[in-house]
């Protein structure tokens, strides 16, 4: 018997994985008990149960039961299915799992302080909506509004993004799904789509076998416990479908998804790190290269000139949201705690799946830059490398989270604001033994009920 074959060689990446597990778990408790410690200071901290920005309030709901037997059937009966089922059934399946874990989660709050009221706080976007009668003045005047401590400034969500976010709540409003219902539905139904958006993109970047073994893990996502409901719910959605459009071979599609990843510019600034896995799908998808960049940009192009010739620039929205950033609390949280704490936050929205499967990855990725004969030359193992949506897809979503995290515009909230890259970390689950994929579910779902349980959180 070889030693790659034998049994101590099987057991070394297992191994590996429960020291990753237990380095994750070591952050989060240090993060807490620093948190802790620092509160009692008087630290300005601003989040009473840090890392995570909630409420210390363990209670039961009548989603209860509901996300439990969710998380029981995916866990027992759909990682199986979704290795044989057809390929639309296992999409719509995979949708309406992914809906009814997130409205679960948010139900064990309660209908009305989960969805309906959820979106409703001075500090929401819906608190501005009733104010906008005409859009095109409200666009043209949005950057005056930014700074705060001024008569008629933003509030704290609205001025904090784009004009974008707003408007996907002004024109709910306008179709008649105006309140906190609909809007906190909505960021429900619209962030599940990623389930479908994800696995699409896999399999049109010719890995549907990664496709399946991925989409169990995005449906018990714990990360719902702040899609539904929020802004960032909605946000999670566009983004998911404006990269699977540019995966999508159409010669249209490109087009496409550069119009809605132009229109998540204006949903929120730190949406130019999308541009990384923008790059990343388009380099991954078949076909030229260098036409789909430009097919996509056009769309973004397009976009970002609707949004100018109505009277908001994008570059001085975002230099005001800065002073507007450093007018409230985030001038006293101290960047030294949560430039490493924001990551025991976002590993408790992505789930503790996430370091040992980004560990199998860089371990694929390190196989595959030797090239597909081994002979370790460095164009040849960058092109084989480039060629793995599993390896290049959740690598370059760590990096975006990693820019994003150093740029100390992202201290704490994270476990929210950084859903739309941490939906694509979770591709790297592609890389786990099949056989351990129900125990890594029933952790996923176990992060999710623990703090939806134990904490009273906010969108």
């Amino acid at each position: 018997m070889s030693s790659s074959s034998s049994p101590t060689a099987a057991r070394r990446p297992a191994r590996a994985d429960w020291i990753v597990l237990g380095v994750e778990l070591a952050l989060i408790a240090t993060a807490v008990v620093v948190g802790v410690v620092l509160n009692r200071r008087g630290v300005g901290l601003y989040a009473e149960t840090a890392p995570i920005y909630a409420f210390w309030r363990p209670h039961v709901g009548w989603g209860t039961p509901v996300a439990v037997a969710v998380a029981a059937v995916v866990i027992i009966w759909g990682v199986r299915w979704a290795r044989t089922a057809r390929w639309g059934p296992l999409l719509g399946a995979g949708y309406l799992a992914a809906v009814a874990w997130t409205l679960a989660l948010a139900l064990v709050d309660g209908w009305s302080a989960g969805v309906a009221r959820r979106l409703t706080n001075q500090a929401e976007y819906l608190h501005e909506v009733h104010r906008i009668t005409d859009i095109p003045a409200m666009l043209a005047g949005f950057s005056g509004r930014i700074v705060d401590f001024q008569p008629e400034s933003w509030s704290t969500h609205t001025a904090g993004h784009p004009p974008g976010a707003l408007l996907v709540f002004v024109w709910l409003d306008r179709i008649g799904l105006g309140g906190g219902a609909a809007a906190g539905m909505a960021c429900i139904l619209i962030g599940a789509t990623m389930v479908v958006s994800i696995p699409a993109a896999l399999r049109w970047l010719g890995a549907a076998d990664a496709a399946r073994a991925v989409l169990p893990f995005l449906v018990l996502l714990p990360g719902a416990v702040w899609i539904g409901a929020s802004g960032d719910g909605v946000f999670t959605g566009v983004v998911a479908a404006g990269l699977a459009l540019l995966a999508a071979r159409h010669p249209v599609a490109p087009l496409a998804g550069g119009i809605l990843l132009g229109f998540a510019l204006y949903l929120s600034y730190g949406f130019v790190l999308i541009g990384l896995l923008a790059v990343a799908v388009l380099v991954l998808r078949p076909g030229r290269f260098l036409p789909a960049l430009l097919t996509a940009a056009a769309g973004v192009a397009a976009v970002v000139a609707a949004f100018t010739a109505a009277g908001f620039w994008w570059w001085d929205g975002y230099q005001l949201v800065v002073v507007r950033y450093y007018q409230g609390w985030a001038a006293e949280r101290p960047y030294a705690y949560w430039v490493w704490a924001n990551l025991a936050a976002m590993l408790l929205s992505a789930g503790l799946v996430t370091g040992p499967a980004l560990r199998r990855t860089i371990v694929a990725a390190r196989h595959a830059w030797r090239g597909p004969a081994g002979d370790g030359t460095v164009a040849r193992g960058w092109r084989y490398a480039a060629t793995r949506p599993t390896i290049l897809l959740p690598l370059t979503a760590a990096l975006a989270i990693v820019a994003a995290d150093l740029s100390g515009l992202s201290k704490a909230e994270v476990e929210r604001i950084w859903l739309p890259f941490v939906v694509w970390l979770l591709i790297a689950t592609a890389h786990l033994p099949a056989r351990t994929h129900r125990w890594w579910l029933a952790g996923q779902a176990a992060t999710a009920l623990a703090v939806n349980h134990l904490l009273l959180t906010f969108s």
